[in-house]
């Protein structure tokens, strides 16, 4: 059977190019484990236990990035169809429908792979690892999962998001506590599930290394302030995948070492994305169309770079000291997620935006000299969808840039139009070419 389309935007770092084959030997690892007699787990991205799973020697399948990668290669359609005639709503998460697609086939096969899956398809799951950060469908998926799979046992956890009014120096220490508790609760379930004990010494080592790879990253991407720009999103929406989903590996730590000397040598050599950048732009809200990535490129023969992404677009944290001591590495995760949560909340308090997402994308379109912003509404993704047209508010209220929400899914492309995105882009392009004349003065 000839391979599905692909329809990734071209990349211009050298570095990135090397994403792909760190992906299928993810998807390699996760078999040749199950295979050998190790654990492996269906996990979801963002629940900060990865220095965990790390430690206990459990092999992560990252679920999300499946449908992603399923998306790219435009092969989801397959399994979202079988998961919607098992009776899940097409209103439901692309991701989560690309998965139990997948798993609904592999269950009805008697547990072979569906035919000619990318990449090889997942492997079997020893256990499901669920969290609440971010939306429901990251406690309920795996609840789901379990309809194909019910003797694979099941652990869902709290990563707790206090709101931006809160007092904070009142609620951190219940915060802590509480969030420390959930992570101590998946040790134990890890441990009755690999019958080992943890090794707390091996998890504060992982938790080192893994900080000072996300520490690179972040650094590598402040090189992107640069005029030109030397990396766009459409590179960044591949180079992401090494900490999100092999966080506390020597080949997350080697690539973002890479990435840092490439965006160094770019800047320090003034070589751009592309020959002429004229607009400087923001990927200001959403998850990026998989299916349809080519639009990064789209925006780069207009002359415009995509220069910074926000934070729920799977980018860096920004740093920030713990005042825990590693001698505890489970309250030090705790603390760490709190941390993540609260680091623009009391700046939004000072200004009185009372939003954090908005303050973090107003301190890019400063720093980074950006001209517009673009926003991206998906059909089955409400958690990053719900509240952008309140953040283009709270910047446009403090800040004259013109912006964009163009609308589609995630995964899902019937949801998708090109002739349309073409039109409302070219649209846009002509507003950015006014504004840019005329300046900023309102």
């Amino acid at each position: 059977m000839a391979e599905k389309e692909k329809t990734g935007a071209k990349k211009s770092i050298e570095a990135v190019k090397k994403v792909r084959a760190l992906v299928k030997k993810m998807y390699e690892d996760g078999r040749r484990e199950r295979e050998e007699g190790g654990k492996v787990a269906y996990c979801m991205t963002v629940c900060g236990y990865d220095e965990i799973l790390r430690a206990m020697k459990v092999q992560p399948i990252w679920t999300e990035n499946y449908g992603a990668l399923c998306a790219v290669k435009r092969d989801a359609e397959r399994f979202i169809l079988k998961a919607e005639s098992e009776g899940f709503s097409n209103d439901l998460c692309g991701y989560m429908r690309c998965g139990l697609g997948f798993d609904a086939m592999r269950s009805e096969l008697g547990g072979a792979v569906p035919p000619n899956a990318p990449d090889g398809g997942m492997a079997m799951p020893h256990m499901l690892l669920g969290c609440s950060f971010a939306c429901e469908p990251r406690y309920k998926w795996y609840e789901a999962v379990r309809h194909y799979y019910p003797h694979v046992p099941l652990f869902n956890y709290d990563v707790v998001v206090p709101p931006v009014d809160a007092d904070l120096g009142e609620i951190r220490e219940y915060y802590v506590r509480y969030q420390t508790e959930q992570f101590k609760e998946l040790v134990k379930f890890l441990e009755k599930q690999t019958g080992k004990k943890m090794d707390f010494a091996r998890l504060s080592e992982i938790i080192m290394y893994s900080e000072s790879t996300m520490k690179t990253w972040y650094e590598s991407y402040r090189f992107r302030a640069a005029i030109p720009c030397p990396m766009s999103s459409g590179d960044h929406f591949t180079a992401f995948v090494p900490a999100f989903m092999m966080l506390g590996t020597k080949e997350a730590m080697d690539f973002y070492h890479e990435l840092y000397q490439e965006l160094k040598y770019r800047v320090d050599h003034k070589i751009g994305v592309i020959s002429e950048e004229k607009y400087r732009l923001l990927w200001a809200g959403g998850l990026p169309p998989w299916h349809t990535m080519w639009m990064f490129n789209y925006f780069e023969d207009k002359s415009a770079v995509f220069v910074r992404e926000t934070r729920e677009a799977y980018n860096p944290w920004d740093p920030f000291e713990i005042p825990v001591s590693l001698d505890d590495p489970i309250r030090y995760l705790a603390y760490r997620s709190f941390l993540r949560a609260t680091d623009k909340y009391e700046e939004a308090k000072r200004t009185k935006s009372w939003h954090g997402v908005a303050e973090m994308l107003m301190g890019f379109i400063r720093d980074y000299k950006l001209d517009g912003m673009v926003m991206h509404a998906t059909k089955s993704c409400r958690a990053t969808t719900i509240g952008q047209i309140h953040i283009k508010n709270v910047i446009q209220r403090f800040m004259n840039i013109p912006a964009l929400q163009l609308t589609s899914d995630i995964v899902d492309i019937r949801d998708f139009s090109e002739m349309e995105w073409k039109a409302e882009i070219d649209a846009f392009m002509e507003v950015l070419e006014n504004f840019k004349r005329r300046g900023r003065e309102v």
